[in-house]
């Protein structure tokens, strides 16, 4: 009977782009960087990569690397509305920074739907988007958290990134470029500007509870209020509805209701943003409520609609130019020693514009 032959060795796997970042202590998109020294790398950076490659044998294969992410040149937008204010200048601060940077910009809506969001993401993952950035606000869930996680996670494997300009991170491990600004911090110099003045019945018309945006100015609110022996008082707080109807509506509605009821039991509005301010200044001037005169209101972003009302808006002001530009310059080169040095994760400052808006209590404070 013939002797059984020896089986085959199986043939050792081939080294790939994620051996040789993990071997290297960097990420892929850093291999592909010192791979295809299409933008500058550090010179340690470059040594250990070049070691990994050497010790792990890789060899490079030309058709992916035709089809990488390293080579696309092009970034993606995600806005919830392409009409929001907010969203538009942030976005033109990002498209600026890709465009200096020699970028191909595309711009999508998300129609404020999570699930949207997640499949524009996976897209723009499988069609090689050198990065994809998320602007403004979400609904806060550990179901968000978990599935922006492995999004993240596998843009990051295949070469790209994700990015979030005004939206924190779930959590700081993630591989995300966050660019955010001192969210609460406004929200406190404003609502501590009115308390200064005298007022001491200031209402909050906020977003939805569960919006990352809404969270910090309420916050800040409290704070405010807390710091100068005030008892912040929930019946003060409206919350607009997740999905519900548009900002700007949700200051007239709300306005418009309690000015029906009676005299009304506050006498200043701080208010989500300026759509909202506008909405309920309009509301006021059909009730005969004069600003300031009976009724200081101020706004947050300082958005164009802050200087259209009448009286201006005593609003916040966001840079929102800044946090685009901010945003891509740190995401296209998180590979440079100054922008390492960042970590990724930067906060911008707020401040209060004072305007029209705002003025001391006509009379003693209703209690």
């Amino acid at each position: 009977m013939p002797e059984a032959s020896e089986p085959s060795p199986t043939p050792a796997r081939a080294a790939t782009v994620r051996d040789v970042a993990a071997r290297a202590g960097v990420s892929s998109a850093t291999v592909s960087r010192v791979l295809t020294g299409n933008r500058p790398v550090s010179a340690e950076v470059r040594r250990r990569v070049r070691k990994a490659i050497q010790e792990l044998d890789y060899v490079v294969n030309e058709q992916a690397r035709s089809l990488s992410v390293a080579n696309s040149r092009t970034v993606a937008i995600l806005l919830a509305d392409i009409t929001w204010p907010f969203h538009n200048q942030v976005a033109r601060g990002v498209e600026q920074e890709a465009v200096a940077e020699d970028r191909l910009c595309l711009v999508c809506t998300t129609m404020d739907d999570p699930d949207r969001e997640m499949a524009l993401i996976e897209m723009l993952r499988q069609r090689n988007t050198e990065a994809v950035v998320l602007i403004g606000g979400v609904h806060d869930s550990p179901e968000y958290r978990t599935r922006i996680g492995r999004l993240a996670q596998a843009l990051d494997g295949a070469g790209s990134r994700l990015v979030f300009c005004g939206r924190p991170t779930p959590d700081p491990a993630l591989p995300i470029t966050v660019v955010e600004y001192d969210n609460e911090g406004g929200a406190f110099a404003a609502v501590c500007h009115l308390l200064s003045l005298g007022h001491r019945r200031i209402a909050f018309l906020g977003g939805p509870p569960s919006y990352t945006t809404t969270t910090p100015r309420l916050a800040g609110y409290r704070r405010a209020l807390l710091d100068f022996g005030v008892e912040p008082d929930p019946a003060l707080v409206r919350h607009s509805r997740l999905g519900g109807e548009p900002t700007r509506q949700f200051g007239y509605r709300t306005v418009q209701e309690l000015t029906e009821r009676g005299p009304l039991p506050f006498t200043a509005l701080f208010c989500y943003d300026d759509l909202v301010a506008a909405g309920a200044m309009a509301a006021l001037r059909e009730a005969g409520v004069d600003v300031p005169g009976d009724i200081s209101v101020v706004g947050y972003n300082d958005e164009p609609t802050a200087l259209d009302v009448v009286p201006s808006l005593t609003t916040v002001h966001v840079p929102h130019l800044e946090l685009g530009r901010t945003a891509m310059r740190l995401a296209l080169h998180r590979d440079d020693p100054m922008t390492m040095a960042m970590r990724q994760n930067a906060v911008l400052g707020t401040h209060l514009v004072v305007r029209g808006t705002v003025q001391r209590p006509a009379g003693p404070e209703r209690k």
